[in-house]
């Protein structure tokens, strides 16, 4: 089991207080953290890294309204809680900075609800593309999650056909790449009950 999120990597280990601590994806799969502490993350090109300290220093003057969050490798633009007109201002003008920046070499933009990172490295599904190399055909695969930045890895899980199952767990639906649909907290401890007695039968 592994966790692929969008926060770093260390922050993720307190939050879940298990031991032995799980392997963590972090910065959507750019940052890997493994159980033994040892940390790898992808970093971009020089020239890159310079525009995205451009980037930061323009963004702590003006922040165009919204809420600025600094990552190892990205700058994220947040709207959430915004009253919608701010809030479409806030995207427009986002937009127009971020998304000739994500033309350079190593940088992508990634969407997520409420915001937008300018971003270097793998994504949520390049992660689970590693992770699944790295395990080879051991049995089968299920990856589970509920914001947009999933959409990559359900379909890389779609991609290795019936060993593979993606599953979006939110409250309400919305068009999604993943084959089933889990409305937590009760569908989802049912998934992973009946995920577990499978595996024991196996």
């Amino acid at each position: 089991m592994a966790v692929v999120t969008g926060r770093p990597a260390r922050e993720v280990a307190p939050l879940l207080g298990l031991d032995p601590p799980l392997e963590v994806w972090g910065l959507h799969g750019a940052e890997r953290l493994h159980p033994d502490g040892r940390r790898e993350l992808e970093m971009a090109p020089a020239a890159t890294q310079a525009e995205l300290e451009e980037l930061r220093t323009a963004l702590k003057r003006d922040s165009l309204g919204g809420l600025v969050e600094d990552k190892a490798n990205a700058v994220v633009m947040h709207w959430r809680g915004a009253p919608p007109r701010k809030a479409r201002s806030i995207e427009n003008r986002t937009r127009a900075l971020f998304e000739p920046l994500a033309q350079m070499d190593g940088l992508g933009l990634l969407e997520f609800e409420a915001g937008l990172e300018l971003r270097v490295g793998r994504d949520k599904g390049g992660a689970v593309e590693a992770i699944m190399e790295e395990a080879g055909t051991l049995g089968p695969v299920a990856y589970l999650g509920d914001d947009l930045t999933d959409e990559a890895a359900f379909r890389a899980v779609r991609r290795i056909g019936s060993r593979g199952l993606s599953g979006m767990v939110r409250q309400v639906w919305r068009e999604t790449a993943a084959e089933v649909w889990l409305r937590p907290p009760a569908e989802l401890r049912e998934f992973l009950r009946m995920w577990i007695k499978a595996a024991a039968r196996k």
